[in-house]
């Protein structure tokens, strides 16, 4: 139950079951799922399922494949995100960039800003990628001094900016916490990222030790705006291969981001 106003107002459960089924759809594997996979998924009973998804076809959210009878996202779909409005840049600068990476590297990247003691990530390849370990990563937040892309940006970021992260990543109750209260570890990170020119982690983060990655700032007019980073599993990549192999890559990437926004720059970032 919910007050608005001083009225209250139930919960519309086929309204958060149409959600949940759409959210459980945007993240199956190759984006597309049988009605077994969705009810699993979901927790919710085939017929449920059932009835919520010929809703969804009838709106034009959801299709249903004709050569193997999977369910799909429809492209009705986007007209949900119309009225979000994320920073231009992002989209028409950055994800092509992501894209042209994502074919040389294969391994899948992300874009994060800072958002508090974290970064969050604005865009991503893992979708795309057959080398990905996970799928819906928008949105997702990683601890800056535990990552490489992270690290890259705190290198980098204005004095006042990086000690603002640091205060409140000083606050929490974690691993990051322990380690910016550490002068000495943030002074190396620093160092280190801005001799060797990119930042990285190689199972340093601790819900994650099987992921290494490699990172740089984006930065426009001398200020990070934010890091791209590739990810990959440090078992089948040492972080010598992926510097050797994939660094060049991602350096074009940055740059190429870096030239365009010369021309359109970003919108300067929110306090806070």
């Amino acid at each position: 139950m919910r007050k608005d106003g001083g009225a209250e107002y139930a919960v519309v459960r086929g309204l958060t079951r149409g959600l949940d089924l759409l959210k459980a759809l945007n993240t199956q594997e190759g984006g597309r799922s049988t009605l077994a996979q969705l009810s699993e998924a979901t927790g919710l009973h085939r017929t449920t399922v059932r009835r919520l998804l010929e809703t969804l076809i009838a709106e034009g959210y959801v299709r249903r494949s004709r050569s193997d009878d999977r369910y799909v996202l429809a492209l009705h779909v986007r007209s949900l995100s119309e009225g979000f409005r994320d920073e231009d840049w992002i989209a028409s600068i950055a994800a092509p960039a992501l894209g042209e990476l994502l074919q040389t590297v294969v391994w899948p990247s992300d874009l994060v800003t800072p958002q508090g003691a974290t970064m969050i990530i604005r865009e991503s390849t893992h979708r795309f990628s057959p080398l990905s370990f996970h799928r819906a990563m928008v949105g997702q937040t990683m601890p800056t001094l535990l990552t490489a892309a992270g690290r890259a940006f705190l290198a980098y970021c204005p004095d006042e900016q990086r000690e603002q992260i640091l205060h409140i990543a000083r606050g929490g109750n974690d691993d990051q916490a322990r380690l910016a209260a550490d002068d000495r570890f943030v002074a190396n990170i620093i160092a280190r990222t801005r001799d060797a020119g990119y930042a990285s982690n190689d199972g340093e983060w601790t819900s994650h030790r099987k992921i290494g990655a490699i990172a740089q700032p984006v930065r426009h007019a001398g200020r990070p705006v934010g890091a791209i980073n590739i990810v990959y599993l440090n078992k089948a990549v040492s972080l010598k291969e992926a510097i050797s192999r994939y660094l060049p890559a991602l350096q074009k990437a940055v740059a190429r981001i870096e030239a365009q926004l010369a021309d359109h720059p970003p919108p300067p970032p929110q306090a806070g």
